[in-house]
């Protein structure tokens, strides 16, 4: 403990540095690897997989059942409608939940029919229910529309707070590489895209967007001591406030993913509850993929939007003169070291 309290120590004086601004284009292309991989893989699985409440269908619930085997109620299912494509999962420990694509009056009745013969059930214990497409394509509606408004309200906000557009475009490209990559995670493994999971992406913006705000607050402080006599370029005091706050963005990290982790394993794959692993499971993903945004994406697409601008450049080359000049080095030397490295 001692140890890393020193290793956060020096990180905050700038004892110890990690070049993160210096080396965006390794951070760029792991992201835009991974974004390529999070759209080319599903579009090559034939897409995303969504619940029932996206695109309608009929659902049967099955209680206080003696055996949780899947391809008996799938059997079931097909024998009275051979296209239905029933999804079977479990609830809990003694339920069984069986959805199709939308079945008629008669259809439902025998495979509610079929299903109780089939786990030795008396009719009553199967419940059976249906989503209509319109009421699908409202819900998806509403999932497009919260997240388009929380976008806007988030850049909007972000540029009056920080009173500079640039740092809002910033942290916007940073959740739409959050939202992208566990989007495409859904998309590669083939789990389903429920109401939760898109609550579950709401709340990871949120998360990724406090992360960085607190970076930011750490970078503006930083810029704004940096007086005539600094030796820091601009660069570098973006790169001083990573490393400043890496060590709380960690911590952070930690503390929001193990309870996550506990919902994920306990409550998903335990207890079984799909509401439970689809939420947890965006969280989760999202959390892991907002810090990786928040140090190595916003943050040196931040210093790198400023470092062309004039009054930027006139303190930059001020800053590596006066460096220079107590090292006992050329300024010009020092300009083209800072050029090629950046």
């Amino acid at each position: 403990m001692a140890s890393f309290n020193q290793f956060g120590n020096d990180l905050h004086t700038g004892k110890l540095s990690y070049d993160i601004v210096g080396r965006r284009k390794v951070w760029y292309l792991a992201a835009a690897a991974m974004i390529l991989i999070a759209i080319v893989v599903p579009a090559l699985r034939g897409g995303f997989t969504f619940g029932i409440e996206f695109t309608g269908g009929s659902e049967f619930v099955l209680s206080e059942i003696s055996t949780q085997d899947q391809d008996a109620a799938s059997t079931a299912v097909t024998d009275v409608v051979p296209a239905a494509a029933p999804r079977v999962s479990v609830v809990g420990t003694d339920s069984i939940r069986v959805q199709t694509d939308q079945l008629t009056d008669t259809e439902s009745r025998e495979v509610r029919s079929a299903l109780a013969t089939a786990y030795s059930l008396d009719p009553e214990q199967v419940t059976s229910s249906f989503i209509g497409p319109s009421w699908g394509q409202d819900i998806t509606g509403s999932a497009i529309r919260a997240l388009l408004t929380f976008l806007v309200l988030a850049g909007v906000v972000m540029a009056l707070y920080f009173r500079t557009w640039k740092m809002a475009v910033a942290a916007m490209v940073a959740l739409l590489h959050d939202l992208v990559i566990t989007a495409g995670f859904y998309g590669i493994t083939g789990f389903e895209i429920t109401p939760a999971a898109v609550i579950g992406f709401l709340t990871i913006l949120g998360y990724s967007l406090y992360d960085t705000v607190v970076v930011f607050d750490k970078i503006r402080e930083n810029t704004a001591v940096d007086g005539p006599e600094s030796r820091r370029t601009f660069a570098e005091s973006v790169n001083l406030a990573v490393n400043q706050t890496l060590v709380r963005s960690i911590n952070t990290s930690v503390v929001a993913v193990l309870p996550v982790a506990s919902i994920l394993v306990i409550g998903a794959f335990v207890l079984g509850a799909g509401t439970l692993r689809d939420i947890s499971l965006a969280l989760f993903i999202g959390m892991l993929v907002g810090t990786y945004s928040t140090i190595f994406i916003a943050a040196p697409l931040y210093a790198q939007m400023r470092e062309n601008e004039p009054e930027i450049r006139k303190r930059d080359k001020k800053a590596l003169a006066l460096k220079a000049k107590a090292a006992g080095t050329s300024p010009v030397a020092d300009v083209t070291h800072a050029d090629v490295t950046a």
